[in-house]
């Protein structure tokens, strides 16, 4: 694989590398990168494995090589610390509890010793903390030159050290956010590169098309409301009917939520409901929302001259406005629009379907090195599932195996008897099943769901047959607490099993006998409900193709692979990887899932199965 990513700094060619578990695809691309002496923009998934290849693998690799290579690390806005707000949030923040006033404290005595205004250095600080946003900056409101903490800007210095190094690090998200909006600086970065390397390549698609399309959100008219209350307050008292004007827009953000959610009571997790099933709702609360806005607007413009926050909030007012006059009218052809619902905010998203026609103008812009790379990218060797959704069809192709002893270490079991997955029983079935499989072990168990629906009849069948059995079993479920704080609880394994959805299908290493079971609870097929999967199948038949063939079973595949690969993550692990769904036996697609999985052995029944577990557990 380096000789292969070697050859495409050469050549400058584009180059999609499927490279299994164990592999060492960091090393991989690391290592060529830096005997290449070139310069490279490095992508990856997401801020903590930015943070693991720049503060570990980048740094020991140069080191062993005696390369003298510049390192840089940049990320999105939200993850600096701005001073000029910080002080803002001192004076003046409006704080909803007692946590969040601990929280400030400890980002105001951190502030006044670091150098690189990384908010990731405050240990235990939590990413969705309130204080954040109060802390950081947005495009929205960063008074740029005219800032008086302009000249010690932790953004703009991270900005001015990825344009001097040789190796910069950032993230997809960052990277199409930038790319559309132009505003973190890998737009001005991007044509000065030789290389861009992105790794975790199978979750490119899914952060352009959010980060590519058009978003309005409830959570981002509350916080133009709440700043607009403080500013006004501190620099135009009295000029204005600011307390009136928060509450406007307010109201029309609670309207907006409500309008979204309809009937719904209660959400877990993200819902996608579909456009044209609440676009008649959402009319009147846009146009009030708009309303309120626009009022905001005339009054900022009329105290614009009195500090340099107010222009920078009236252009938020304004924006707000156009936004929820553009989401009031029909989208583009090429487009698809939703509502994303969440417990606290409801977001309007409309977005293009695939990031072909972009990544198509990156490329023609400025002849470089291109290197896609990640564990699972397809089921074919044409690696096509991620191919034709990115429009590299002509690039080099690249499928290199795990070094893994599968058959001698691992074994899949797909059990015969269980209900259907759309059967009511389904649920509880598994959930018995995994205290059969966890009471063999001694926990050392996951169970991962392809929704958040199942997840408490999975957990509650699951303790009651540990009842059953007299096993005490410690059943952690996803949304009982943070997702770090289940994997700490989690530890060794020892007695315990993790139920988790969406998150916990990949980023997950938990190497030796800590993890030896994983059960599926049925074929992770897309939601045919889903207004992106809706879009993307009139795509597929609108271009005569098979829906079903080319994108629910390419997609399935995908999915299955990463649940599977949180099984076996070192030489020595070993495990049973069980997929509670029997279509994966009835029917004729099943051999073609099956396929897409590492070459385990196979085991026939339950009493198979138990002894496979059985003689892990006397290995220990």
């Amino acid at each position: 694989m380096a000789a292969r990513i070697a050859q495409a700094l050469d050549l400058k060619q584009t180059l999609v590398a499927e490279a299994g578990t164990g592999v060492g695809k960091t090393f991989a691309y690391l290592v060529p990168l830096l005997l290449s002496g070139q310069r490279a923009l490095i992508s990856t998934a997401t801020k903590s494995l930015q943070d693991q290849l720049f503060l570990r693998d980048l740094p020991r690799l140069a080191d062993a090589l005696q390369v003298p290579a510049r390192l840089a690390l940049l990320k999105g806005r939200a993850s600096y610390l701005c001073r000029h707000r910080l002080t803002q949030a001192e004076n003046s923040a409006q704080l909803p509890d007692r946590f969040a006033v601990r929280a400030l404290h400890r980002v105001s005595k951190w502030a006044q010793g670091t150098r690189s205004g990384d908010l990731a250095e405050i240990e235990g600080l939590d990413d969705r903390s309130p204080v954040i946003p109060l802390v950081s900056s947005t495009r929205d409101n960063c008074l740029g030159a005219e800032c008086p903490e302009y000249r010690s800007c932790h953004v703009m210095q991270a900005r001015r050290e990825a344009m001097a190094a040789d190796l910069v690090v950032i993230n997809h998200h960052l990277f199409f956010a930038d790319l559309a909006l132009r505003d973190s600086g890998v737009a001005e970065l991007l044509p000065t590169v030789d290389a861009a390397v992105f790794d975790e390549a199978h979750q490119l698609v899914e952060a352009g098309i959010q980060f590519l399309g058009v978003q309005l959100s409830t959570g981002q008219a509350i916080d133009l409301g709440r700043d607009l209350l403080a500013l006004g307050l501190q620099h135009a008292r009295g000029l204005e009917h600011w307390n009136d004007l928060q509450a406007g827009i307010e109201r029309g953000a609670r309207e907006l939520r409500l309008a979204s959610a309809g009937a719904i009571r209660e959400v877990r997790g993200v819902l996608k409901l579909r456009w044209d099933e609440r676009s008649e709702a959402l009319a009147v609360p846009l146009s009030e929302l708009a309303e309120a806005a626009l009022a905001a607007v005339d009054a900022l413009a009329r105290v614009a001259e009195t500090a340099p926050d107010l222009p920078k909030l009236e252009q938020r007012a304004r924006a707000l406005a156009a936004l929820c006059h553009r989401f009031g009218e029909d989208a583009p052809a090429d487009h698809v629009r939703w509502v994303d619902l969440t417990p606290q905010q409801a977001r309007l998203v409309e977005s293009p379907l695939d990031i072909r026609e972009m990544l198509a103008q990156q490329r023609q812009s400025a002849p470089k090195t291109w290197v896609f790379t990640s564990a699972t990218l397809g089921d074919d060797d044409a690696l096509s599932w991620f191919t034709s959704t990115t429009g590299l069809e002509d690039a080099e192709l690249l499928r290199v195996g795990s070094p893994f002893d599968y058959p001698a270490h691992a074994r899949v079991w797909v059990p015969a008897r269980l209900p259907l997955p759309n059967a009511s029983g389904h649920p509880a079935a598994v959930g018995a099943l995994a205290a059969r499989c966890a009471s063999a072990l001694g926990g050392r168990t996951f169970v991962l769901t392809t929704t958040l629906r199942v997840l408490p009849l999975v957990a509650d069948a699951l303790l009651a047959q540990a009842q059953a059995l007299g096993l005490e079993l410690k059943v952690l479920v996803q949304g009982s607490e943070p997702r770090r704080a289940l994997l700490q609880r989690y530890g060794d394994g020892r007695g315990c099993v993790l139920v988790g959805s969406q998150s916990f299908w990949e980023g997950i290493d938990m190497p030796g006998e800590a993890l030896q079971c994983v059960l599926i609870d049925k074929l992770p097929f897309p939601p045919p409900g889903d207004p992106l999967v809706e879009a993307r199948v009139r795509q597929l038949r609108g271009q005569g193709r098979n829906p079903f063939e080319d994108y629910f079973l390419a997609e399935a595949a995908v999915s299955l692979k990463q649940g599977a690969g949180r099984l076996i993550r070192t030489e020595t692990d070993r495990g049973l990887l069980v997929i509670c769904d029997p279509r994966l036996r009835q029917m004729g697609y099943g051999r073609r899932l099956l396929a897409a999985l590492p070459p385990m052995g196979v085991v026939a029944d339950e009493a198979e199965a138990l002894g496979w577990l059985d003689s892990l557990a006397a290995c220990r």
